[in-house]
């Protein structure tokens, strides 16, 4: 039996708006992973923390405000300077298309925007090599 593929859901920054990151939460759930939701306001310091202290598999960032090149790379960083690099990292939210191979050549495994559908992303999670 393998065991589920636990997902923490984060909104970095100071991007009041949370309802995209809950229908996420609960698409993953509903896709079998288990899932900790972090709320809102979270600084890349308090994602990462969590992320090792929930034993995660994967963070997924989501974001509205605009600051995602600096947040998103802030979070890696954490992650690598508590020997958790291999925590998989993805995001999502308003992000412009000229800014998702910066991200991606910064770390971040994958970016979903606007449209994306809740079943692509839960087959992108599923289908990580690092995750099985």
């Amino acid at each position: 039996m393998s065991s589920r593929i636990r997902v923490l859901v984060a909104k970095p920054g100071l991007d009041g708006h949370d309802r995209g990151a809950k229908v996420i939460a609960r698409a993953l759930r509903d896709a079998g992973m288990e899932v900790v939701y972090t709320g809102l306001h979270q600084t890349p310091q308090m994602i990462a923390e969590a992320a090792i202290q929930e034993d995660v598999d994967i963070v997924g960032l989501s974001i509205l405000s605009g600051a995602h090149n600096t947040l998103f790379p802030a979070v890696l960083k954490e992650l690598a300077d508590r020997d958790a690099s291999d925590i998989l990292v993805f995001g999502g939210g308003v992000i412009p298309e000229d800014d998702v191979a910066t991200l991606k050549k910064a770390g971040v495994a994958e970016i979903f925007t606007p449209g994306s559908s809740l079943d692509d992303i839960v087959q992108w999670i599923k289908a990580q090599p690092t995750l099985d």
